[in-house]
């Protein structure tokens, strides 16, 4: 770990015994502390922790699959207490290497029988596609294994692992989402972007993975474009400020998020936490915010492979004039992140 400038750095040992990384959201004690307002630079890992190296590699021959999507962290931050709202506000992310691996596995994914959806199919063909980053050009270099049909799919990088520790003192699955964040896979979750995660313990307890150079909605065959990614992020605390469940902000929208199976559940927790949400900015009734929201959101679904589903609510910030949210946070983290990116 060093501290230059103000700036932390700190990130896992990349030749670590994968049995002692951390796969859990919660369960773990903290690697590092922050203080709020800091700067942390770190990187993470790719989600098979780097054992798909070629084509040929498959994953249900080189990974285990109790060691998928390890984290980095846990981040304590100083004075953070439950009742808090931790933001996290994402400067830089950035593929660390120029390559991505994405794969199908054995009954995981949207469109295949499941440990859920059990039937008498056998399991889809397994194969690994090799991504090629152009990190110049801003590109994902997509080639088809079957023939020679090849594209270049923009950029865009995301992690998607966010979450702090649980409440109840329960440690949960890296592979899992809910309302601590967790495996979320939303492709929101971008540079420029500020997530609001509830305090369910002091420090907060704030760990990040599962980078993905880019992802399509949905994420539909259960595996996007995994890579190494090198993170810049500033963690702060809102002080008795709940968040019940995972918010996020850009420039241009407020967004909540909902984790649960079935489908219609996510859609509803993200739904019912942007109604109240709105209606607390605007001080509209509850019942006028659902009315104004119906006609306003956007509902893209972020993931519907993992343990639970992911659904995103989002509004645009147009349709909220002279709404501050989360008592101006991000526009303040923004700055300070332009600041130091120069």
């Amino acid at each position: 770990m060093t501290t230059t400038d103000g700036i932390l750095e700190w990130g896992p040992d990349a030749d670590a015994d994968p049995t002692t990384l951390t796969y859990t959201f919660g369960g773990v004690a903290p690697a590092v502390t922050v203080r709020p307002g800091q700067i942390v630079r770190t990187w993470t890992m790719d989600a098979f922790g780097g054992r798909l190296t070629s084509q040929d590699d498959l994953a249900s021959q080189v990974c285990d699959p109790r060691l998928l999507n390890p984290q980095t962290g846990p981040f304590f931050v100083e004075g953070a207490r439950p009742g808090d709202t931790l933001a996290v506000h994402f400067i830089s992310i950035e593929p660390r290497k120029t390559r991505g691996f994405s794969s199908t596995v054995p009954f995981f994914g949207s469109l295949t029988s499941t440990p859920q959806t059990a039937t008498l199919q056998p399991a889809l063909l397994e194969r690994t596609w090799v991504y090629e980053l152009d990190l110049a050009d801003r590109v994902v270099r997509y080639a088809a294994r079957d023939t020679d049909f090849t594209a270049a799919l923009p950029l865009d990088p995301m992690h998607g692992t966010v979450g702090v520790a649980p409440p109840l003192g329960e440690a949960r699955s890296s592979l899992t989402p809910g309302d601590w964040g967790g495996n979320m896979d939303t492709p929101e979750m971008r540079s420029g972007v500020t997530c609001y995660l509830q305090v369910n313990v002091p420090g907060a307890l704030f760990s990040l993975g599962d980078g993905h150079a880019r992802q399509g909605e949905g994420e539909t065959c259960g595996v996007a474009v995994e890579c190494e990614m090198d993170t810049v992020f500033i963690l702060d605390r809102l002080v008795g400020r709940p968040c019940p469940w995972p918010r996020l902000e850009d420039d241009h929208f407020i967004m909540t998020a909902g984790s649960a199976r079935p489908l219609e559940d996510a859609f509803r927790i993200a739904h019912q936490q942007m109604v109240l949400w709105v209606a607390e900015l605007t001080g509209q009734s509850v019942i006028d915010a659902y009315q104004y929201v119906t006609q306003v959101a956007l509902t893209p679904i972020a993931n519907v492979v993992d343990t639970n589903y992911t659904v995103v609510c989002k509004v645009a910030k147009s349709y909220l004039p002279g709404c501050v949210a989360m008592g101006g946070a991000h526009e303040a983290l923004r700055r300070q992140g332009r600041s130091w990116a120069g």
